[in-house]
Protein backbone atom coordinates (compact mmCIF):
# COMPACT_ATOMS: atom_id res chain seq x y z
CA UNK A 1 0.00 0.00 0.00
CA UNK A 2 1.05 3.54 -0.63
CA UNK A 3 1.74 5.69 2.42
CA UNK A 4 1.62 9.01 0.62
CA UNK A 5 -1.53 10.17 2.39
CA UNK A 6 -5.00 11.13 1.22
CA UNK A 7 -3.85 13.67 -1.33
CA UNK A 8 -3.07 10.74 -3.64
CA UNK A 9 -6.71 9.63 -3.69
CA UNK A 10 -8.80 10.10 -6.78
CA UNK A 11 -12.03 11.02 -5.02
CA UNK A 12 -13.49 14.20 -3.59
CA UNK A 13 -13.24 15.01 0.07
CA UNK A 14 -16.99 14.58 0.49
CA UNK A 15 -16.68 10.92 -0.57
CA UNK A 16 -13.98 10.02 1.93
CA UNK A 17 -15.40 7.75 4.64
CA UNK A 18 -15.51 8.84 8.25
CA UNK A 19 -13.04 6.97 10.43
CA UNK A 20 -13.48 7.09 14.21
CA UNK A 21 -11.15 5.61 16.81
CA UNK A 22 -13.22 4.85 19.92
CA UNK A 23 -11.28 4.45 23.14
CA UNK A 24 -11.25 5.60 26.75
CA UNK A 25 -11.37 4.34 30.30
CA UNK A 26 -12.16 0.68 30.90
CA UNK A 27 -15.74 0.46 32.09
CA UNK A 28 -16.74 3.78 30.53
CA UNK A 29 -19.06 2.23 27.93
CA UNK A 30 -17.08 1.30 24.82
CA UNK A 31 -19.18 -1.82 24.16
CA UNK A 32 -22.41 0.18 24.34
CA UNK A 33 -21.07 2.84 21.98
CA UNK A 34 -19.79 0.18 19.55
CA UNK A 35 -23.21 -1.52 19.50
CA UNK A 36 -25.00 1.78 18.81
CA UNK A 37 -22.61 2.68 16.01
CA UNK A 38 -22.97 -0.77 14.47
CA UNK A 39 -26.76 -0.46 14.58
CA UNK A 40 -26.43 2.89 12.79
CA UNK A 41 -24.49 1.34 9.93
CA UNK A 42 -20.89 1.86 11.03
CA UNK A 43 -18.36 -0.86 10.21
CA UNK A 44 -17.00 -1.66 13.69
CA UNK A 45 -13.61 -3.29 14.30
CA UNK A 46 -12.76 -4.28 17.87
CA UNK A 47 -9.23 -4.20 19.36
CA UNK A 48 -7.24 -4.01 16.16
CA UNK A 49 -3.47 -4.14 16.82
CA UNK A 50 -2.36 -0.51 16.77
CA UNK A 51 0.39 -1.19 14.24
CA UNK A 52 -2.32 -1.99 11.67
CA UNK A 53 -4.18 1.30 12.14
CA UNK A 54 -2.48 3.22 9.28
CA UNK A 55 -3.05 0.35 6.86
CA UNK A 56 -6.70 0.04 7.82
CA UNK A 57 -7.33 3.77 7.46
CA UNK A 58 -5.69 3.77 4.04
CA UNK A 59 -7.70 0.72 2.95
CA UNK A 60 -10.95 2.31 4.11
CA UNK A 61 -10.28 5.64 2.42
CA UNK A 62 -8.57 4.68 -0.84
CA UNK A 63 -10.48 5.06 -4.10
CA UNK A 64 -12.57 2.14 -5.37
CA UNK A 65 -10.96 0.28 -8.25
CA UNK A 66 -14.31 -0.98 -9.52
CA UNK A 67 -14.00 -4.48 -8.10
CA UNK A 68 -15.38 -3.50 -4.70
CA UNK A 69 -17.89 -0.94 -5.96
CA UNK A 70 -20.51 -0.30 -3.29
CA UNK A 71 -18.88 -2.66 -0.79
CA UNK A 72 -16.27 -0.38 0.77
CA UNK A 73 -17.49 0.83 4.20
CA UNK A 74 -18.22 4.55 4.32
CA UNK A 75 -18.23 4.79 8.12
CA UNK A 76 -15.56 2.92 10.06
CA UNK A 77 -15.25 2.71 13.86
CA UNK A 78 -12.10 1.20 15.37
CA UNK A 79 -12.71 0.32 19.03
CA UNK A 80 -9.56 0.03 21.12
CA UNK A 81 -8.84 -0.39 24.81
CA UNK A 82 -5.69 -0.57 26.87
CA UNK A 83 -5.44 -4.34 26.35
CA UNK A 84 -4.99 -3.98 22.58
CA UNK A 85 -1.58 -4.92 21.24
CA UNK A 86 0.55 -1.81 20.84
CA UNK A 87 -1.99 0.41 22.62
CA UNK A 88 0.83 2.47 24.15
CA UNK A 89 1.63 3.74 20.64
CA UNK A 90 -1.97 4.73 19.78
CA UNK A 91 -1.53 8.44 20.51
CA UNK A 92 1.57 8.59 18.31
CA UNK A 93 -0.17 6.65 15.51
CA UNK A 94 -3.20 8.93 15.56
CA UNK A 95 -1.05 12.07 15.48
CA UNK A 96 1.03 10.74 12.59
CA UNK A 97 -2.09 9.98 10.56
CA UNK A 98 -3.49 13.43 11.26
CA UNK A 99 -0.19 15.07 10.31
CA UNK A 100 -0.32 13.17 7.02
CA UNK A 101 -3.70 14.69 6.28
CA UNK A 102 -6.01 11.76 6.98
CA UNK A 103 -9.54 12.50 8.15
CA UNK A 104 -9.45 10.59 11.41
CA UNK A 105 -11.34 11.42 14.59
CA UNK A 106 -10.91 10.22 18.14
CA UNK A 107 -13.77 9.59 20.57
CA UNK A 108 -12.75 9.26 24.22
CA UNK A 109 -15.16 7.81 26.79
CA UNK A 110 -14.57 8.94 30.34
CA UNK A 111 -16.17 8.57 33.77
CA UNK A 112 -15.30 9.49 37.32
CA UNK A 113 -13.25 7.12 39.47
CA UNK A 114 -16.29 6.60 41.70
CA UNK A 115 -18.51 5.60 38.77
CA UNK A 116 -15.90 3.19 37.41
CA UNK A 117 -15.39 1.57 40.81
CA UNK A 118 -19.15 0.98 41.12
CA UNK A 119 -19.32 -0.58 37.65
CA UNK A 120 -16.42 -2.94 38.18
CA UNK A 121 -17.73 -3.95 41.58
CA UNK A 122 -21.22 -4.59 40.18
CA UNK A 123 -19.89 -7.08 37.61
CA UNK A 124 -17.26 -8.45 40.04
CA UNK A 125 -14.43 -8.23 37.55
CA UNK A 126 -10.90 -6.83 38.07
CA UNK A 127 -9.58 -3.82 36.23
CA UNK A 128 -7.16 -4.75 33.38
CA UNK A 129 -4.30 -2.93 35.16
CA UNK A 130 -5.24 -3.84 38.71
CA UNK A 131 -2.83 -6.74 39.15
CA UNK A 132 -2.44 -7.51 42.84
CA UNK A 133 -3.34 -3.96 43.86
CA UNK A 134 -6.65 -2.23 44.53
CA UNK A 135 -9.30 -1.61 41.90
CA UNK A 136 -8.79 2.14 42.29
CA UNK A 137 -5.04 1.72 41.71
CA UNK A 138 -5.75 0.17 38.30
CA UNK A 139 -8.19 2.93 37.36
CA UNK A 140 -5.78 5.70 38.32
CA UNK A 141 -2.91 4.03 36.49
CA UNK A 142 -5.02 3.78 33.34
CA UNK A 143 -6.13 7.40 33.64
CA UNK A 144 -2.49 8.53 33.78
CA UNK A 145 -1.58 6.46 30.72
CA UNK A 146 -4.51 7.83 28.71
CA UNK A 147 -4.05 11.51 29.58
CA UNK A 148 -2.45 12.40 26.23
CA UNK A 149 -5.13 10.55 24.27
CA UNK A 150 -7.90 12.32 26.15
CA UNK A 151 -6.35 15.74 25.57
CA UNK A 152 -6.11 15.12 21.82
CA UNK A 153 -9.63 13.68 21.41
CA UNK A 154 -12.09 15.30 19.01
CA UNK A 155 -14.97 14.25 21.22
CA UNK A 156 -15.01 13.40 24.94
CA UNK A 157 -18.15 11.86 26.45
CA UNK A 158 -18.69 11.63 30.19
CA UNK A 159 -20.72 8.50 30.99
CA UNK A 160 -20.59 8.81 34.79
CA UNK A 161 -24.28 9.34 35.45
CA UNK A 162 -25.61 7.37 32.50
CA UNK A 163 -26.97 3.84 32.33
CA UNK A 164 -26.74 1.80 29.13
CA UNK A 165 -30.00 3.16 27.72
CA UNK A 166 -29.18 6.78 28.53
CA UNK A 167 -25.73 6.45 26.95
CA UNK A 168 -27.30 4.95 23.83
CA UNK A 169 -29.70 7.90 23.56
CA UNK A 170 -26.83 10.35 23.98
CA UNK A 171 -24.65 8.65 21.34
CA UNK A 172 -27.37 8.18 18.76
CA UNK A 173 -27.72 11.80 17.51
CA UNK A 174 -23.93 12.22 17.30
CA UNK A 175 -23.57 9.54 14.65
CA UNK A 176 -26.77 9.90 12.65
CA UNK A 177 -25.98 13.35 11.29
CA UNK A 178 -26.46 14.21 7.64
CA UNK A 179 -25.01 17.65 8.25
CA UNK A 180 -22.00 17.34 5.99
CA UNK A 181 -19.39 19.99 6.75
CA UNK A 182 -21.04 21.39 9.86
CA UNK A 183 -20.15 21.72 13.51
CA UNK A 184 -22.28 19.39 15.66
CA UNK A 185 -23.10 21.41 18.78
CA UNK A 186 -24.55 19.60 21.78
CA UNK A 187 -26.41 21.86 24.21
CA UNK A 188 -26.38 20.04 27.54
CA UNK A 189 -28.39 21.19 30.55
CA UNK A 190 -27.25 19.97 33.96
CA UNK A 191 -27.58 20.58 37.68
CA UNK A 192 -24.54 21.78 39.61
CA UNK A 193 -25.71 19.69 42.59
CA UNK A 194 -24.98 16.59 40.46
CA UNK A 195 -21.57 17.78 39.22
CA UNK A 196 -20.22 19.58 36.16
CA UNK A 197 -20.09 17.35 33.03
CA UNK A 198 -16.59 16.05 32.32
CA UNK A 199 -17.10 16.30 28.57
CA UNK A 200 -18.12 19.98 28.41
CA UNK A 201 -16.05 22.27 26.17
CA UNK A 202 -17.84 25.35 27.53
CA UNK A 203 -19.78 25.74 30.79
CA UNK A 204 -22.27 28.51 31.56
CA UNK A 205 -23.94 29.13 34.92
CA UNK A 206 -27.63 30.15 34.89
CA UNK A 207 -27.87 30.66 38.63
CA UNK A 208 -27.73 34.42 38.07
CA UNK A 209 -31.38 34.19 37.00
CA UNK A 210 -34.31 33.89 39.46
CA UNK A 211 -35.18 30.25 40.16
CA UNK A 212 -38.66 29.13 39.01
CA UNK A 213 -38.50 26.50 41.76
CA UNK A 214 -39.57 29.21 44.21
CA UNK A 215 -42.66 30.04 42.16
CA UNK A 216 -45.27 27.54 43.43
CA UNK A 217 -47.17 27.19 40.14
CA UNK A 218 -43.91 26.53 38.22
CA UNK A 219 -42.09 24.24 40.65
CA UNK A 220 -43.45 20.96 39.28
CA UNK A 221 -42.88 21.95 35.64
CA UNK A 222 -39.64 21.95 33.61
CA UNK A 223 -37.83 24.34 31.32
CA UNK A 224 -39.18 22.46 28.32
CA UNK A 225 -42.67 23.72 29.12
CA UNK A 226 -43.81 27.14 27.94
CA UNK A 227 -44.70 28.73 31.31
CA UNK A 228 -41.25 28.00 32.76
CA UNK A 229 -39.37 28.91 29.56
CA UNK A 230 -41.23 32.20 29.27
CA UNK A 231 -40.56 33.02 32.92
CA UNK A 232 -36.82 32.29 32.59
CA UNK A 233 -36.25 34.02 29.27
CA UNK A 234 -37.99 37.26 30.23
CA UNK A 235 -35.82 37.78 33.32
CA UNK A 236 -33.38 40.70 33.35
CA UNK A 237 -30.07 39.62 31.84
CA UNK A 238 -31.39 36.52 30.04
CA UNK A 239 -31.62 38.16 26.63
CA UNK A 240 -28.21 39.83 26.99
CA UNK A 241 -26.68 36.47 27.94
CA UNK A 242 -28.17 34.70 24.91
CA UNK A 243 -27.00 37.46 22.56
CA UNK A 244 -23.51 37.32 24.06
CA UNK A 245 -23.22 33.55 23.57
CA UNK A 246 -24.26 33.92 19.93
CA UNK A 247 -21.54 36.54 19.36
CA UNK A 248 -18.98 34.49 21.30
CA UNK A 249 -19.49 31.39 19.19
CA UNK A 250 -19.30 33.08 15.78
CA UNK A 251 -15.46 33.13 15.60
CA UNK A 252 -15.29 29.82 17.46
CA UNK A 253 -17.44 28.01 14.88
CA UNK A 254 -15.46 29.57 12.04
CA UNK A 255 -12.24 28.31 13.63
CA UNK A 256 -13.64 24.82 14.21
CA UNK A 257 -14.64 24.60 10.56
CA UNK A 258 -11.13 25.62 9.48
CA UNK A 259 -9.62 23.02 11.79
CA UNK A 260 -12.16 20.36 10.74
CA UNK A 261 -13.42 19.94 14.30
CA UNK A 262 -17.00 18.72 14.17
CA UNK A 263 -18.12 18.05 17.75
CA UNK A 264 -18.55 20.57 20.57
CA UNK A 265 -20.44 20.37 23.87
CA UNK A 266 -21.77 23.52 25.49
CA UNK A 267 -23.07 22.86 29.00
CA UNK A 268 -25.62 25.10 30.68
CA UNK A 269 -26.09 24.61 34.42
CA UNK A 270 -28.42 25.66 37.19
CA UNK A 271 -28.98 24.29 40.68
CA UNK A 272 -30.95 21.14 39.87
CA UNK A 273 -30.92 21.00 36.06
CA UNK A 274 -34.70 21.20 35.76
CA UNK A 275 -35.78 24.80 35.06
CA UNK A 276 -33.33 27.56 34.07
CA UNK A 277 -30.64 25.47 32.39
CA UNK A 278 -33.22 23.47 30.42
CA UNK A 279 -35.02 26.54 29.12
CA UNK A 280 -31.77 28.29 28.15
CA UNK A 281 -30.30 25.16 26.47
CA UNK A 282 -33.45 24.81 24.35
CA UNK A 283 -33.36 28.49 23.39
CA UNK A 284 -29.65 28.37 22.50
CA UNK A 285 -30.18 25.27 20.37
CA UNK A 286 -32.80 27.16 18.38
CA UNK A 287 -30.70 30.33 18.06
CA UNK A 288 -27.39 28.67 17.18
CA UNK A 289 -28.63 26.22 14.53
CA UNK A 290 -27.76 27.46 11.08
CA UNK A 291 -25.81 26.97 7.89
CA UNK A 292 -22.60 25.99 9.69
CA UNK A 293 -24.02 24.53 12.92
CA UNK A 294 -26.29 21.58 13.64
CA UNK A 295 -27.56 21.51 17.21
CA UNK A 296 -29.14 18.92 19.47
CA UNK A 297 -30.13 19.06 23.13
CA UNK A 298 -29.31 16.69 25.99
CA UNK A 299 -30.96 17.27 29.39
CA UNK A 300 -28.65 15.29 31.66
CA UNK A 301 -30.40 15.76 34.98
CA UNK A 302 -34.00 16.39 33.99
CA UNK A 303 -35.17 13.09 35.50
CA UNK A 304 -33.33 13.52 38.80
CA UNK A 305 -35.31 13.93 42.01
Amino acid sequence: MSSDGPQEQGQGAEEVPEVFVVTGMSGAGRSTVANVMEDLGWYVIDNLPTIMLPQLVELATEADDGRAQGLRPRKVAIVLDIRARGFADLHESVEKLRASGWTLRLLFLDATDEALVRRFESVRRPHPLQGTGRLLDGIQQERARLADLRSSADLVIDTSGLNVHQLSRKIHPLFTTTAGHKVRLALMSFGFKYGVPLDADYVFDMRFLPNPYWVPELRSHTGREAPVAEYVLRQEGAGDFLDSVERLLEPVVAGYLRENRKYVTLAVGCTGGKHRSVAVAEELASRLAGEDVETFVVHRDLGQE
